[in-house]
């Protein structure tokens, strides 16, 4: 409950800057609770009650279709989702719909810019993690580390040239039978940037999109300001910081961020995160939390992860080299590091 909480605080937490109006716009509210286990909630504007009602049903159902198509865990009825695929690796091409292909070729360019720290192919080692905090998490007296040796033998079997795609033919292939997909370091922050946009179409003038802490705006205020985000602290156990450090513009933006306190468990008073650094095989030590501000959100959700799990320079020097991103590493002992346009969003 308390990470829910805090989503739904951290999705609330909009400065306005308005000045007075005669008739201001209406604003409207949306909140779910049902697709990639999180909550979702928006806060926006539309011409009436009815566009915005009807919008948000084309927002959440669009985002449903592709919660379901991205599931590692589940399958549904007469649909090949990524579940499905993981079941069919190593026996040849599979036929799929071209949101999975969409989402794969985007993985695979961010595998490329971010060296292989963004790997959709590493569910062998990723699934070994989610397990044991999964078990930590439900009996923290059992809680243990993955095996070693699984995790050297789950390693060998995460080669992104065995993510065989064809655009031509609508098919992928895992081609090796002991490959499995986990596009959590991508797949919500796509299907935000989707889901949003086709909100728009469907008549949103102005939004801020919050789903489970990937932010997206179209648009901005009525009165021209720009949506305002804040950048969460992660060090939560120091009581005397403020629950946010940076005010941040991010009008027709995404910001999304990775970080060691949002997913963790605890094994003999040592914390272990989600976020896997595939070189070591363990939680990556780098940093606290790294946030990216771009326009797409499906990026900037590749992009957090990457950085997250490369040496800060490194990363820093990626970022530079890219037109349109910012980013921001937040550091164990409560230093900061940014690039040289982050300021310019700092409200």
């Amino acid at each position: 409950m308390k990470r829910l909480a805090a989503l739904f605080l951290a999705a609330l937490f909009l400065l306005t800057g308005c000045s007075p109006k005669e008739q201001e716009p209406e604003k409207y509210e949306y909140i779910c609770w049902d697709v990639f286990d999180t909550v979702t909630t928006v806060q926006g504007y539309a011409p009436s009650q009815e566009v915005w009602d009807q919008a948000m049903e084309v927002f959440h159902n669009t985002l449903l279709e592709y919660h379901q198509l991205y599931d590692i865990y589940n399958e549904y009825p007469d649909l090949v989702n990524l579940a499905s695929l993981n079941k069919l690796a190593g026996q040849g091409p599979v036929e799929v719909d071209d949101r999975i292909l969409d989402l794969l070729e985007l993985a695979r360019e961010v595998y490329e810019l971010t060296g292989g720290r963004t790997n959709v192919a590493a569910g062998a080692v990723l699934r070994l993690w989610h397990d044991a905090r999964t078990l930590g998490l439900d009996d923290p007296d059992q809680a243990a580390l993955p095996d070693q040796a699984a995790l050297e033998e789950g390693a060998l079997h995460c080669n992104m040239e065995d993510l065989i795609l064809d655009r031509e033919a609508g098919t992928v292939e895992l081609a090796d039978p002991e490959m499995s997909l986990d596009v959590g370091s991508i797949g919500k922050g796509y299907a935000t940037e989707v889901a949003a946009r086709a909100a728009v179409e469907a008549g949103v003038t102005s939004a801020y999109f919050n789903v489970g802490g990937n932010s997206r705006t179209v648009g901005y205020k009525p009165d021209g300001s720009s949506w305002v985000a804040g950048l969460e602290t992660p060090w939560k156990e120091d009581e005397t910081l403020p629950a946010y450090l940076d005010a941040l513009n991010i009008s027709d933006l995404s910001l999304v961020v990775s970080g060691d306190y949002q997913r963790y468990y605890m094994v003999d008073g040592v914390k272990y995160h989600h976020l896997i650094d595939l070189e070591t095989l363990y939680p990556a030590n780098y940093a606290s939390s790294v946030a990216v501000i771009c326009a797409d959100s499906g990026l900037a959700d590749g992009l957090s992860t990457g950085l997250f799990c490369m040496a800060p320079q490194e990363g820093l020097e990626l970022v530079e080299s890219l037109e349109g991103v910012e980013a921001k590493w937040l550091f164990p002992d409560q230093t900061s590091q940014e690039s040289s346009g982050w300021k310019n969003y700092q409200s």
